[in-house]
């Protein structure tokens, strides 16, 4: 984590206006986020409710079936990225949806280390794929080749969209400050330096 304490505060259900209660009211449960309390980055993102809205759209789109991806490598990307990136918050939510996706506690271990900890020559590819992206914003002719191998050239873009919007969210996340939601524990390679 970055901050020790959030830049921007998340909102409580008390303080809330219309338009910020309207579009978190939904955000407590569903999909790929156990129902319970709405998460930190979503009670921060709502004091920009209309930049929230256009946010999930997108973020919808990376996490349904219309991402090509099949789920464990789309964690795949997600969590590399967000380590790559140091978002302690991403990581931490993210751990948990690998987990139920297929990932291995060892595969999400060996994810911190790179493509050559010993991953499928599939696996490795998605995450040099990570890599060039969060080190150049582009994916080598040698990387993009290895992926069209393993995976339709709608999944490699898949790769690319996945990519870039967890880089953006730990963007986010690390510059607002977003801490992690009651009983999380931070990675300790993710603490700040």
């Amino acid at each position: 984590m970055r901050l020790n304490q959030p830049r921007i505060k998340p909102l409580s259900p008390e303080g809330l206006t219309p338009e910020q209660a309207e579009i978190l009211a939904p955000l407590g449960g569903g999909g790929v986020i156990p129902a319970g309390p709405v998460l930190n980055i979503f009670r921060t993102m709502a004091h920009a409710p209309k930049a929230l809205k256009a946010f999930l759209t997108w973020g919808n789109y990376i996490l349904s079936r219309k991402n090509d991806l099949p789920p464990r490598e789309r964690e795949i990307v997600i969590l590399r990225t967000g380590f790559l990136c140091k978002s302690g918050y991403e990581w931490t939510q993210h751990v948990e949806i690998g987990l139920r996706c297929g990932l291995t506690q060892d595969e999400i271990v060996m994810l911190k280390t790179g493509p050559d900890a010993g991953w499928s020559p599939a696996d490795a590819a998605l995450i040099r794929a990570a890599d060039e992206l969060n080190a150049d914003y582009f994916i080598s002719d040698a990387t993009w080749a290895a992926l069209l191998t393993y995976f339709s050239e709608k999944q490699a873009m898949d790769v690319v969209f996945t990519a870039g919007q967890y880089t953006q969210v730990s963007m986010m996340l690390n510059s607002f400050g977003v801490q992690l939601d009651s009983g999380q524990t931070l990675d300790p390679d993710l603490r700040k330096a």
